[in-house]
């Protein structure tokens, strides 16, 4: 028994300030090779691309995104989103934005294709500034690079969580089985 496939999903617009948070963490902890049967990806804005990661070989899915919450900037959420809860119809599951990405379209895409995520959990940053479309913003505030390292302690924490989870849950199968 092997413990369940976890994909970290970076999800931002590098040309969007601190939209970028969540390709910036994947970058760093991409770089970080102390994990088995963890994928770390750097998605960007291709929602298309997650939906199908998701729905293919994902138990559990860390997504990493700058999330407004009405916070200070830089504040950092963890949040379990769950498949069953995102709301909307399967129609209302695309299109997707070719320009950005919502990752709970996402969801619902992977919910209408069939997927099926045991766990998805958001780690979230609140943004100080992502520019606008039209003229972007180079590079995220001071505010929400300090809260990087951070972000990459809590994911450590939650990828160590789930594969002693995962761990334990492979004894039972196999203890009832055996």
């Amino acid at each position: 028994m092997t413990p369940p496939a976890i994909l970290i999903a970076g999800i931002g617009n590098i040309f969007l300030g601190d939209d970028a948070f969540g390709s910036e963490v994947a970058r760093r902890l991409g770089n970080l090779h102390e994990w088995d049967g963890v994928e770390v990806v750097d998605f960007g804005i291709r929602g298309l691309d997650l939906a199908y990661a998701l729905a293919d070989r994902c138990d559990v899915a860390i997504l990493l995104d700058a999330t407004a919450q009405n916070s200070p900037p830089g504040t950092l959420h963890v949040m379990e989103l769950e498949l069953d809860a995102v709301g909307g119809s399967d129609d209302q599951a695309t299109p997707l934005d070719a320009h950005s990405m919502d990752p709970m379209k996402v969801l619902r895409l992977v919910r209408s294709m069939g997927g099926r995520v045991r766990r998805v959990v958001l780690v979230g940053c609140e943004p100080a500034d992502v520019g606008n479309d039209e003229d972007g913003r180079l590079g995220m505030t001071e505010v929400v690079e300090a809260a990087v390292p951070q972000a990459i302690s809590i994911i450590k924490s939650l990828v160590a969580e789930i594969v002693k989870q995962g761990k334990q849950h492979c004894q039972l199968i196999a203890g009832k089985d055996g």
